[in-house]
């Protein structure tokens, strides 16, 4: 916080970890360095191709795990993209940056590189030191390779506290503190699936994990609360008219078959769908049974207002033998 108020020429986070390196070292602390994790090769990788056998076996070892990471790489780069274009008012393409990081990966294989994406923390440091172009990104990769490949001998001398350090900054930077305030202020429904999703993530240090969990219980409530109809019953000459409202699928049908009801003065039904869709063949067959059950009466049976999806549906599904019909252009 202190040295961006002075310049961003140099990027705070790098003096930072200098400052930390430099401290570690002359006041001869024993502290868990970059060195520890592991051997830095001095060396460019040499181009190579997968010693395996390439049958179905194979692939059923490698496919769950590259789907999962795939899908994990992928949630964090559409994150990423949409955290660094609201820091710089832009708007990224996100299916070029998914198509290019899928390329990438593919060629990396072949040099023995990991999978990778793009990362926040990485990403909020760039930005926040000033880089904001390609050319940020490119100057990062290549000062890579030279840390690596002529200070690798001080690159394992870093502790990995002072990593540690930039990174716990950084995620307080990118944290939005105003969702806290939001938590009162939005529905119940979109509260629950933010906070789950967050207690999974920090649970199980999944990040997909959480992204499942929070998919799946706002299909639920999406689901709950679409799956409300509303049917409003008229009286027309020698006929009830019945106007349904909503969505008819398989989460509604049960209500929507309850809501009928007819005796034998009941000659004629008009049932109204211009202000509905239907969506499946639970629907259908929810409509079958009202209209047979109708016509079991002696009650004859329009539908109108079927918009042209809807239409096309019940027309293929349906097995009530219905002659009048009209179909709205909504």
């Amino acid at each position: 916080y202190v040295l961006p108020r002075f310049t961003k020429a140099v990027p705070s986070a790098l003096v930072a970890i200098i400052a930390m390196t430099a401290f570690a070292i002359f006041g001869h602390f024993d502290l868990r360095t970059v060195g520890d994790l592991g051997e830095i090769k001095q060396s460019l990788p040499a181009f190579m191709i997968p010693n395996i056998p390439f049958n179905f076996e194979t692939l059923a070892i490698i496919f769950p795990t590259a789907f999962a990471l795939s899908i994990v790489g992928l949630l964090e780069s559409l994150l990423t993209s949409s955290i660094v274009d609201d820091m710089t008012d832009t708007e990224s393409d996100k299916n070029k940056e998914s198509r290019g990081q899928g390329i990438a990966n593919i060629v990396a294989g072949f040099f023995g590189g990991m999978a990778g994406c793009a990362m926040i923390g990485q990403s909020v440091i760039n930005v926040k030191s000033g880089g904001r172009g390609r050319l940020s990104t490119l100057v990062a990769g290549v000062f890579l390779m030279f840390l690596i490949m002529v200070l690798g001998d001080w690159v394992v001398q870093i502790p990995m506290a002072a990593l540690a350090g930039v990174m716990i900054m950084v995620s307080i930077g990118t944290f939005d503190w105003s969702s806290f305030s939001m938590l009162r202020k939005v529905p119940l429904t979109d509260s629950i699936v933010m906070l789950v999703t967050v207690i999974t993530v920090v649970a199980t240090h999944d990040l997909s994990k959480g992204v499942f969990a929070g998919v799946i219980l706002s299909a639920i409530f999406f689901v709950a609360k679409i799956s409300k109809l509303k049917i409003e019953e008229t009286s027309e000459e020698h006929a009830i008219k019945y106007i349904i409202k909503g969505q008819v699928f398989f989460a509604s049908v049960q209500d929507f078959v309850k809501s009928f009801k007819t005796d034998e003065q009941t000659k004629k039904v008009i049932l109204d769908f211009s202000e509905a869709h239907i969506w499946d063949d639970s629907a259908v067959a929810a409509i079958d049974k009202v209209v047979l059950k109708m016509k079991d009466q002696g009650i004859d049976v329009d539908l109108i207002g079927l918009n042209e999806s809807s239409w096309k549906l019940v027309e293929k599904l349906a097995t009530y033998d219905q002659p009048h019909r009209s179909v709205s252009n909504h």
